[in-house]
Parts: C-alpha cells; sequence; structure tokens
C-alpha cells in the first residue's frame, strides 16, 4: 500500500515564466463587429484578460491560498493522485468533492471552509465535516493516466483513496459535472462505503419512449436540442482528444479562450462573466491546467468516457444510496423530470434554488454549502474507523 504524503504546491519559478512568456507572444486575433460573446469566446475580453494576467495577476498569492489547507499525494495503480484533506472542527463526514472539466479544485475553495469550519460563518462547531478534494487523473497537480481513463474507473480509484488510503470505511461524496458521474458510480458499486451522495447535475440514462415518464420525452428533446448547439467542443474532446489537446496545449491564451467560453456560457452570469468569476478566479483555475501540463490530460477523460460507454461500462446506473439533487436555474442543460432521475438515483431531497449555474459550488458557494451540509447532517456521522 502506498503511503500518504504532505504534498504542497509549490510551482518551479521557470514553469511560470513559460506560461508568461506564452502569454506575451500569443496573438488575439479580430472578431466581427458587434460579436461579443455570440460567436464564442469574447475577444475583447479575452484581451482584457490577458493583459491583467501579465500585468496584474500573482499566482504565488494564489499558491499560497490553496496550500492554506492541507494537501497530500498518493499513488494508486501507479498514478500519484493529489488531493486536500481538511479536518472539520466537528469531526463530521467526510465529504469526497468531486470536480468536472473545466473545472478544478478551486471550484470548492470556499464550500470547504463554510462545510470544514462553520463557526466562521455564523454556524455550529460540531456541524464541520471532514473533506477530502481530489483533483481528477490528469487534472491539477494529479498524475496523468497512461491512456484515458473514464468516470467508473476513476471512481474505483476514489475507493481506494477512501478506504484504503484514508482508512473512511463510509463517506459521504458530492459532485456536479464529471464529478456528478464518478460520484454517481461511486455510489453504484460500492453502496457499502457510500453512505450518501449529494448531485448538482443529475442526467437520467435514456429508455424508450412506451417507459418515459410525463414530460420526458420532451425534456430529452430538449436536451439533445442543447447538446446539438453547446456540445461541439464535447464531440471533439471525444474523438480526437490528442489534436485538440496538442492544439490548446501551445498556447495560455488559447487555452483560455476555449475555458472561459464554458465559465460565460455555463454559469448563471447573465452576460456578464464577472458578476460570478473574479479574474483572479478565472485565471488561478486556468494555471491549475497550465503549471502542471495537464490541458491535454484533462481533454483525455472524455475519450475514456467514451471508451467506457462503448464497452458497456456506463449503462444500468443504480444507486439505491440516499441521494440529494440541488437543481440551479442557470444550469446551461435542462433539468430532467424528477420522476425520470429517480429511475437512477435514489432521491431523497430535491432542492430548487434561486440562482446559480454549472458551477454551483463556485458561483453560489453560501447556498451550496447549506444544501450540502443540511443533507448530509440528515445522514448522521458516515465515519468509521476514522484515522484521526
Amino acid at each position: 500500500m502506498s503511503d500518504v504524503v504532505p504534498h504542497p504546491i509549490d510551482v518551479p519559478q521557470s514553469v511560470l515564466d513559460d506560461i508568461r512568456d506564452g502569454l506575451t507572444a500569443a496573438h488575439i486575433p479580430y472578431a466581427p463587429e458587434g460579436g461579443g460573446w455570440a460567436w464564442g469566446v469574447d475577444t475583447a475580453y479575452l484581451r482584457e484578460l490577458v493583459d491583467y494576467w501579465i500585468n496584474h495577476y500573482d499566482w504565488r498569492v494564489h499558491e499560497a491560498h490553496l496550500n492554506r489547507h492541507p494537501q497530500f499525494s498518493t499513488v494508486i495503480d501507479g498514478m500519484a493522485i493529489r488531493f486536500e484533506h481538511i479536518r472539520g472542527t466537528g469531526a463530521r463526514g467526510p465529504i469526497l468533492l468531486t470536480h468536472g472539466w473545466p473545472g478544478s479544485i478551486l471550484e470548492f475553495d470556499e464550500v470547504a471552509d463554510r462545510l470544514a469550519f462553520p463557526e466562521r460563518f455564523g454556524g455550529r462547531a460540531e456541524d464541520g465535516f471532514d473533506l477530502v478534494i481530489p483533483s481528477l487523473p490528469g487534472f491539477g497537480f494529479s498524475q496523468r493516466p497512461p491512456a484515458p481513463i473514464g468516470p467508473r474507473r476513476i471512481s474505483a480509484l476514489w475507493r481506494t483513496l477512501m478506504v484504503d488510503r484514508l482508512g473512511h470505511d463510509r463517506f459521504f461524496a458530492q459532485g456536479g459535472d464529471f464529478g456528478s458521474s464518478v460520484s454517481s458510480w461511486l455510489a453504484h458499486d460500492h453502496p457499502d462505503h457510500v453512505a450518501a451522495l449529494h448531485l448538482n447535475l443529475a442526467i437520467p440514462m435514456p429508455v424508450p419512449a412506451d417507459q418515459a415518464v410525463p414530460g420526458e420525452v420532451e425534456w430529452r428533446a430538449a436536451f439533445e436540442a442543447v447538446q446539438r448547439r453547446e456540445s461541439a467542443y464535447m464531440m471533439v474532446h471525444m474523438t480526437k482528444a490528442q489534436t485538440i489537446g496538442a492544439a490548446l496545449s501551445a498556447s495560455p491564451v488559447a487555452f483560455a479562450a476555449w475555458v472561459i467560453e464554458k465559465f460565460h456560457g455555463w454559469a448563471d452570469t447573465g452576460g456578464d462573466i464577472e458578476s460570478r468569476f473574479t479574474k483572479d478566479q478565472l485565471i488561478t483555475n486556468l494555471m491549475l491546467y497550465l503549471v502542471n501540463d495537464a490541458v491535454a490530460s484533462s481533454i483525455w477523460m472524455y475519450a475514456g468516457t467514451a471508451v467506457e460507454v462503448g464497452a458497456g461500462k456506463l449503462s444500468g446506473l443504480n444507486v439505491t444510496v440516499p441521494t440529494g439533487f440541488a437543481q440551479y436555474p442557470g444550469e446551461f442543460l435542462p433539468p430532467a423530470p424528477v420522476d425520470a432521475i429517480r429511475r437512477n438515483w435514489n432521491l431523497t431531497h430535491h432542492a430548487i434554488m434561486a440562482s446559480g449555474g454549472h458551477f454551483a459550488a463556485f458561483e453560489e458557494p453560501v447556498v451550496f454549502s447549506n444544501d450540502v451540509r443540511d443533507f448530509f447532517l440528515r445522514h448522521g456521522d458516515a465515519a468509521a474507523g476514522d484515522t484521526r
């Protein structure tokens, strides 16, 4: 069994210098008049962001901020997995929080403090949860796999991380985007370890029309229409991962253009990206890919998902553990009928939020953490065999 070792973030200055050189050398192209975000990334905003990145952004400030939470690594199946392990004041849980693409552990930055140390925000110290926040393989500081892997394989890695490495026989799990799929398969395959599951994205598996619940056929048509409009990137990621990975790895500006368009379009921004995210947040999220050369390897997960789909490994989802679902109105994927969700998850909690979108923990840290805390508190103390 591999050891768990402290591993604070410490990016070599030479890496930061290379990123800065890439920023200053990049050519930002022209755009249609009056286009804004209509044709993809707003070139004027991209130019503004890059100028701020070069002249005002300080990675070392954000590196120190991330290191306020204990950082660790452990090797699982030959891959060094990096994660935060935060000991909350109430020693409840723990909660395993899993991000997606194009997000990172930064999505949970404010949420982590609220869940672990609620007394700092007017709550009760005894309600503080222990947290485990890993970077997906090939994302952030986690080592890339030798070849693309998908969410079900990653869920097995997470089981090893939680049970065999950290000694948590029972724990809670939460996720959105890829984190929803990883966490759901973890709960499906290991209900003996996952005490309860919380999601902010729940896409039920398709069924024949004669088996659909009321409203499901119409929802599926709307869902597929959004997929056709918004998910060309996903088809490229799934089918030509290395081509787009090579292109985006060549320039930090290219990667920024690819990603911030998603933060603008998938979040509840009302058209103003900085109504939800500061420039520092957007850049730090980008840096978590760039500083470890994780741009291409993060895209591999889409190809790995396609492989798992083709092998039939992502069919037949049946989560029996209690599941909570928080529905955010700005989520770019339309919400499925609740009865359709119930086919794949044991839904015991459904919250409809007033605002927020795809990056729920990032956009709405207060309501997100409140909903997650309240749901898991109803399921008692998951921990058994805690290694405190």
